[in-house]
């Protein structure tokens, strides 16, 4: 009897305390999901100040082989990155995204079709971004980019 009732009252205190920890999961799986979605937008509009917002100040990107900081990034490729979106459709074919504390985890792929700089384009890319939570919010801090 006497474990009958401890199994019963540990029931109905894990209940509500897990259904807290499953909103707040899904409230910050929908704030890190925000971000992703408006960096991506941001880079299709061409709109780099938008962008670098989402961008942690001690994000590593690896793209094309190499690894840049914000600052590389934001010299180097961004401009290139934006251009290219902004000239292909991208559409989204699988993602997955994870929230586990403070980091979360996106991973996505794309194809990639249309003209740039006058050459045809039809790729198959991933993406993998890891999100940190910060004061300010959730901040991209890795980006891998990758196509064939």
């Amino acid at each position: 009897m006497r474990t009958a009732l401890f199994a019963v009252t540990l029931i109905a205190l894990a209940g509500p305390t897990s259904v807290r920890a499953q909103t707040a999961g899904a409230a910050a799986e929908a704030e890190a999901r925000a971000v992703v979605e408006a960096f991506s937008e941001a880079l299709a509009a061409g709109d780099s100040a938008r962008a670098v917002s989402y961008l942690h100040p001690d994000l590593v990107v690896y793209e094309g082989g190499h690894a840049e900081t914000l600052d590389e990034y934001r010299a180097h490729h961004l401009g290139a990155d934006m251009a290219f979106l902004a000239a292909v459709e991208q559409t989204t074919t699988a993602e997955h995204l994870e929230v586990h504390g403070r980091t979360a985890l996106y991973l996505s792929e794309d194809t990639m079709n249309g003209t740039y700089r006058d050459r045809e384009i039809d790729l198959h890319g991933t993406e993998t971004l890891v999100l940190v939570r910060t004061t300010g919010g959730w901040k991209i801090r890795h980006i891998h980019w990758s196509s064939r």
